[in-house]
């Protein structure tokens, strides 16, 4: 592999990675950002492992980690508390590369898969696999997934007019997710109780209980669906300068638009059977991720790397700071409500 470092592009150091015939470019900074937020993924994810009611060491957590402790402490570090920590960076990777992908399709720093109903579909899906058909994890994310994919299909057919705006979408989206929470709504209160009060606990976004089953299935399906976003990532950002440009660059519009949104459905509705609707993280990670790489537009890694961060150390609070432990989901919204009210402040004073 040849790698070189071209001095200028449009006043930005970029790195050139290339194989034979491919070549990968990577922004300078962006690899900076997203080495510095993967040490801090590392620290945050040592501590999860180090706290709970059976304190340990960072010394035991490595060594259970590199299979040198076969005692309690490998049990509590690698059975107990490692697939929890796997599931938040997994999961929260999953959830910053959904939003970056609808934000960038959308051209609209407010689109996120919850808001625009797509989260709400996968949690019907999945609400219908729970309460009504009983179901197994397998047939849960299948649920999630159909759910996520119908009110897709349904949001882009209801705002198709000589193509698809990203307002009008957003509009819609919003519509079809209110309709749908009414509906999850009226089945949670028609379940038994025992169910719906586990389905209700499930719906705020909750890693209680994952296991390494859930984590294993769950981080498959999202692996495979990162290699088509990355492939797409390219056209994608092309196409934040608007279809016509994009078309010019040999771009095909409508195909990856469509693409990029069934990545993007399926990589919520792929958290959303394994944990529940996790609010938030999509609308956030990738605004943080282009403030601290300083591209002109939406880009996959940074934001996949903080949404990791954000899920994990939300997880972590939810555990330990507040008296008893939280769904991570109620920790999510205060820190997602409280961004998006910092980022309509600042819109709006930017249009005075």
């Amino acid at each position: 592999m040849n790698t070189h470092i071209p001095r200028v592009d449009l006043g930005r150091r970029v790195l050139v990675l290339r194989h034979r015939r491919i070549a990968v470019r990577l922004h300078w900074r962006s690899v900076v950002v997203c080495t510095v937020l993967a040490v801090a993924i590392a620290g945050t994810a040592v501590l999860a492992l180090m706290t709970g009611s059976y304190p340990l060491s960072p010394g035991q957590v490595l060594s259970a980690l590199t299979g040198r402790e076969t005692d309690i402490v490998h049990d509590i570090v690698v059975e107990w508390r490692l697939p929890r920590v796997t599931a938040a960076l997994v999961f929260g990777a999953a959830l910053g590369v959904s939003g970056a992908v609808f934000q960038s399709l959308l051209r609209n720093p407010l689109a996120d898969p919850g808001i625009v109903g797509f989260s709400q579909g996968s949690y019907t899906g999945a609400l219908i696999v729970i309460l009504v058909v009983n179901g197994t994890y397998v047939q849960l994310v299948g649920g999630a997934l159909l759910g996520g994919m119908a009110t897709a299909v349904a949001v882009y057919v209801l705002a198709y007019r000589r193509g698809v705006q990203g307002f009008r979408l957003i509009i819609v989206g919003i519509g079809v997710s209110a309709m749908l929470g009414s509906l999850n709504t009226w089945l949670i209160l028609k379940a038994d109780l025992d169910q719906a009060m586990s389905a209700a606990a499930w719906g705020v976004g909750s890693l209680n209980g994952v296991s390494w089953d859930q984590v294993v299935i769950g981080g498959a399906c999202i692996a495979v669906l990162l290699l088509p976003a990355g492939m797409l990532s390219r056209p994608m950002r092309q196409m934040e300068l608007g279809d016509d440009a994009a078309a010019s660059q040999g771009v095909r519009v409508s195909p990856v638009r469509l693409g990029l949104l069934l990545v993007g459905v399926a990589l919520t509705a792929t958290v959303t059977a394994a944990s529940g609707p996790i609010a938030f993280i999509s609308l956030v990670a990738p605004q943080i991720g282009r403030r601290l790489a300083r591209t002109a537009g939406i880009t996959l890694a940074p934001a996949a790397f903080v949404g990791a961060l954000l899920c994990l150390a939300s997880d972590y609070l939810a555990q330990h700071v507040a008296p008893t432990p939280l769904p991570v989901g109620i920790i999510t919204v205060v820190l997602g409500g409280g961004y998006l009210g910092y980022l309509l402040f600042t819109e709006a004073r930017r249009r005075l």
